[in-house]
Formats: structure tokens, sequence, C-alpha cells
């Protein structure tokens, strides 16, 4: 980071431009994407559990629930990728939690920058990574039999998804910020999105499921979003799902991002 990038930018009262406020934020970002040089691993924790996944899903179950592994992954491959990136979302609170806890965002609010810049950096390199991972999956899917037949809309698909995967990452900052460690983050992840992941249209059709079930997988946030990338992806109606997906990101952000913000500006660990 350069002396310009942390200084340039300061109006009255030494408070932060946006237009520095910003620049400071990519650096951040930047900052984080660069990390993954000195330690690869974290980049194999975005590559191999993604393959992971696609295999055991496609080849465990694909015979039992469609009779064959490439019908199976035509249908279950959006659930698998919506699956990863709510996982993936929870590595920004255990990041997050990590570098609370080692004193690393005590040195960055420290620096004349936006006191929200390395939250916000950290948020944006994680969703590159997410990325990542979604383009590794396609593209995996894609050697393994899946058709991609939605054309350009299925690209739309990759930007509905990060922008449901930047709502859900205001969560993580919560979770972040109020588990006193790691390992008490990763039990909320297990307990929290297995359920809900499970209890969708991800993996299984709805009506597969028992009528009191129903009710509840239908207005699941992942539902929505299974069903909006789905259709994008295979070129099937998918109107509502992206419209539902939408406003659940909107109030997820509405409500979360606010307590996050708060707990963050008042933590002092």
């Amino acid at each position: 980071m350069t002396g310009t990038t942390l200084t340039d930018g300061l109006g009255r009262g030494g408070r932060v431009r946006l237009p520095a406020a910003l620049r400071q934020t990519a650096t951040m970002a930047w900052r984080s994407l660069v990390s993954v040089k000195h330690n690869p691993l974290e980049l194999v924790d975005y590559s191999i559990t993604p393959i992971m996944f696609v295999f055991l899903f496609t080849y465990v179950f694909g015979g039992q629930m469609a009779g064959s592994p490439q019908e199976y992954l035509q249908y279950a491959l959006a659930g698998i990728i919506v699956q990863n990136t709510l996982f993936m979302s929870m590595y920004t609170a255990m990041s997050l939690n990590t570098d609370l806890t080692k004193g690393v965002f005590d040195r960055l609010r420290s620096l004349p920058i936006a006191r929200s810049a390395p939250l916000f950096g950290r948020i944006v390199a994680d969703l590159a990574k997410q990325l990542w991972a979604m383009l590794l999956m396609i593209a995996l899917g894609t050697l393994l039999g899946f058709e991609i037949s939605g054309g350009p809309a299925g690209f739309v698909g990759a930007t509905l998804l990060l922008t449901f995967a930047a709502a859900v990452s205001w969560t993580a900052v919560l979770i972040g910020m109020m588990a006193a460690d790691v390992e008490k983050v990763q039990v909320f992840a297990f307990t929290f999105i297995f359920p809900l992941t499970f209890t969708s249209s991800a993996f299984v059709e709805v009506d597969t499921m028992p009528g009191w079930l129903q009710a509840w997988v239908e207005v699941n946030p992942v539902t929505q979003l299974s069903d909006a990338f789905r259709g994008l992806l295979l070129g099937t109606p998918a109107g509502a799902p992206i419209f539902w997906s939408l406003v659940w990101a909107a109030g997820i952000t509405a409500v979360f991002m606010p307590l996050a913000m708060r707990a963050y500006r008042s933590d002092n660990r």
C-alpha cells in the first residue's frame, strides 16, 4: 500500500472521502487476494471442497436419485454450487474472527484509512474467491456431462449468486464478530447451513417431500436461489425464483448489515 493510497482523500475532521475509501477497500481486497500466494492452502480450500462436492453428489447419489450420475448432475449441480457458496461464506466469518483475535484489525484500524475499508476489502476478496469456486464447479460439471442450455443467461446466474453471497456475507461478519473463537464459528456453520440446504430443492424435487415439510421448503431462500440458478443455467423459466432470491438478498442485507457494522465498530478486542 502506498502512502498516497492511505492518506489521499482525507476530508474535514480527518474523515475519509468516498473515492479514497473505495480505493482503500480495493487495496485491502488485493492484499487479501495476494496473501494466497504466501498461503496456497487457502486456495486449496476454495478448490478441493467444490470439486469434492461435485464428485460426491454426482457419483454417490446420482444413480439412486435419477437413474444415472449425468442425469442427476443436470438437476443437482445448481444446488451443489449454492450449498458451496453458503459454506464458503462462512470462511469470511472464520478469517475475520481469526484476524480480530490476532489483532490484525487493530493494526489496520491504526492506519489513516476508512475504518470500514479492511472489512469491505475482506468481503470483496472473498466474493472473488467464491467466483473462482463457482466457475471451477461449472467447468467440472461440464466435463462430467452437464449441459448448459441457458446460453448467455447462465452468466447472469453468476451475478445473482454473488449478489446473494454478498448478502450472506453480512451474516458471516456478524457471526465472526460475536463468536469467541473460530471453532464456534464452524459449529454454527454446520448446525445452520446443513439443515437450510437439505430442506430445500437444492438436491431433490420439492414434491417428493412430506406435505408438512413442503410449506417450509417452498419459502426457503436456498430453494429460491437453487431454482433461479438452475433455471438460468438450463434455460427454463425462472422469473419468480430470481425475484424472490433478490428479495431475500435485500432482506438479509437490510437486517444483518447494520447489525454487523454496529458490532464491527463497537468491537474492542
